[in-house]
């Protein structure tokens, strides 16, 4: 779709409000249109050319202004294409408190979730699943990997393995994960999580819909039965512009 660009930026505007620099008027004014709708999702943003000579500034204002928003994920650059509108992401605030599952925590917030399986399995098992979920010599390990999605959003590459007589049929599983252990009386109680921030490959990106680079949170949790026996490592990679980690805590004397 086409958009003139008198429909995006008034110049006399540009040039007459306010006293802050002319890049970040103009960056304001592409963000708008962004927010609004005028530029959509996938869109491509005019030529950084026409957009100086329309709004009258020079090309390093242009570029400058277009630098942030493809910072804030606003915009991403691809390499012999040009810059495409992103579609705005609202930050969700995710409690570390609560032990539950990506389904059960889209729910609560009244979010349509769905997923794309990326693959699953039973295989043999690496030293490092061996290690992490205590298995026997000969113990298979299942193995499901799927994008996670919010209201049509990408939010979340989920990587999850389980020792394969917890989750003898992957397969089986259809949304939750969570609700399957239940029903089979391997339900968590509780879990132990690392957060730490990476920076997206990619393969990942692609998936996730955000430029190649982007901030991400790369997430490893451990989940346990109530007799101490691991049911579960998971290795999440979620946006970071989507998502906020919070804890609560408390002062203790001392």
């Amino acid at each position: 779709m086409t958009l003139a660009l008198s429909d995006l930026l008034s110049p006399d505007d540009l040039q007459a409000s306010g006293t802050g620099p002319l890049y970040m008027k103009l960056r304001q004014s592409l963000e708008n249109a962004i927010l609004s709708g005028k530029l959509t999702h996938g869109q491509a943003l005019p030529p950084e050319r026409d957009l100086a000579e329309f709004a009258n500034v020079s090309r390093v204002t242009v570029r400058k202004a277009v630098d942030d928003l493809v910072k804030d994920g606003l915009l991403t650059r691809k390499h012999g294409s040009g810059t495409f509108v992103m579609r705005p992401v609202s930050r969700l605030q995710q409690p570390l408190s609560q032990l539950t599952s990506f389904t059960e925590d889209m729910a609560r917030r009244g979010y349509v979730t769905r997923s794309e399986w990326l693959g699953r399995g039973l295989f043999a098992p690496s030293p490092d699943e061996m290690m992490m979920l205590g298995l026997k010599v000969g113990m298979m390990v299942a193995r499901l990997e799927r994008l996670r999605i919010a209201n049509e959003l990408p939010l979340a590459i989920e990587r999850a393995s389980l020792a394969s007589d917890i989750l003898p049929e992957p397969k089986t599983i259809d949304t939750s994960l969570y609700a399957e252990l239940r029903r089979t009386g391997y339900s968590p109680v509780r879990a132990v999580q690392r957060i730490s921030a990476c920076n997206v490959t990619r393969e990942d990106a692609a998936l996730l819909e955000v430029p190649e680079g982007s901030a991400g949170l790369a997430i490893e949790r451990i989940s346990y039965l109530d007799s101490g026996r691991v049911v579960e490592l998971t290795r999440s990679l979620y946006r970071g512009d989507a998502y906020d980690f919070v804890a609560e805590m408390t002062l203790t004397d001392g």
